[in-house]
């Protein structure tokens, strides 16, 4: 079966959603753009916006990525500058935002106001308790490779309503297949029926 991937670097992966690197060029299928808060370059941040601006196409699922980051060498002002910029932008072309979030939840949470889109997590790999204020919010959460050896991260898939899941390799060398086969048992439904239902949620956030 062919596994829908929410998240990837592949450009050889059929079915999924691609993660456009900065000064690459738009593939002709479904790919995700934005300024990375570890990629932000202060001095030429204007240069990048025009390489965002310029590269959505009719191929564009999603902004992104775009988020906060604790480790990240930008300032938090920075960050959150350019983050609202990115938001506004999916606003005004109506698509979900694919958000890298890391040790800055509570902060991203506070910026869900201002997004009329979805907004995704990917690769959500925290505790519970965040799990349970991000989906109260309204966010998604998108989970990858932990979830196959992370006993605790699994309980908390297992609390996760199955039309706020996606699932996704990031850039880890592993079959979105196993990933599946994995969610599906700890949901106790089939991998087909997985399948089925990350479909109908991806037309959920699609249509805003």
């Amino acid at each position: 079966m062919d596994f829908f991937n929410f998240h990837h670097h592949r450009k050889s992966t059929a079915n999924g959603i691609y993660n456009l690197g900065f000064g690459e060029t738009p593939p002709d299928f479904p790919y995700s753009i934005g300024i990375h808060p570890k990629a932000i370059d202060p001095e030429h941040s204007e240069d990048q916006w025009a390489w965002l601006c310029a590269n959505i196409t009719d191929h564009c699922f999603a902004i992104g990525e775009c988020g906060l980051d604790s480790f990240a060498e930008t300032d938090q002002k920075t960050q959150g500058d350019l983050f609202l910029r990115q938001i506004r932008l999916a606003n005004e072309i109506k698509k979900p935002l694919i958000i890298h979030c890391v040790r800055k939840f509570y902060e991203v949470i506070s910026f869900r106001k201002y997004a009329g889109p979805p907004m995704i997590i990917h690769g959500f790999n925290k505790k519970e308790r965040i799990a349970e204020d991000l989906l109260n919010n309204n966010f998604y959460l998108s989970f990858g490779k932990a979830v196959l050896y992370n006993l605790s991260l699994q309980k908390t898939l297992q609390k996760t309503p199955l039309n706020k899941i996606f699932l996704e390799t990031d850039d880890d060398d592993f079959s979105i297949g196993e990933l599946y086969g994995k969610v599906a048992e700890l949901k106790g439904i089939s991998p087909e029926g997985l399948n089925r239902q990350i479909a109908e949620n991806l037309e959920t956030i699609k249509n805003g």
